[in-house]
């Protein structure tokens, strides 16, 4: 670390702290050429997630997309705003996890219709009925004869 004041290239840590949010440390440097001090931060550079759309165009994740769909699939259903950014944490925290930094826009959607199929099936099928793209009213049938066999189990 260089000196802000004079540029000399050594210097001792006084003091190191993590931040409140426990995302950086703040530390305190001596310089030990004119003794003067100064704070550095350190942050984690984070690699921003990317998602693979569709149509192969590359964007960074945006989570109010998401946001976007559940709203509009909850629509009038008893899904509290707790719960629906709790299934956005879920989503979000298991993508992050991923050791790749691409996710497809497939990937991200099965993730929220797992989590929503065990939430509420209206919902569900509704956030299905627009990301399946289904082609025609059999294909969104047979997803309702699916969740019903299943109930039935």
């Amino acid at each position: 670390m260089k000196c802000p004041y004079c540029s000399h290239p050594e210097d001792k840590v006084v003091d190191s702290r993590s931040s409140r949010e426990n995302d950086s440390i703040r530390r305190r440097r001596e310089c030990l050429r004119c003794q003067r001090r100064f704070t550095t931060y350190e942050h984690i550079e984070e690699i921003p997630l990317m998602v693979i759309k569709k149509n192969g165009q590359r964007q960074p994740f945006d989570r109010n997309k998401i946001t976007a769909g559940l709203l509009k699939a909850c629509e009038k259903r008893p899904i509290s705003a707790q719960r629906i950014e709790s299934i956005l944490d879920t989503v979000e925290k298991s993508l992050l996890r991923r050791h790749n930094k691409e996710v497809t826009s497939w990937q991200i959607g099965e993730l929220i219709m797992k989590k929503l199929h065990s939430v509420d099936q209206v919902a569900y099928v509704r956030f299905a009925s627009v990301y399946r793209e289904f082609k025609d009213v059999g294909e969104f049938m047979k997803e309702l004869k699916d969740i019903v066999k299943k109930e039935r189990k």
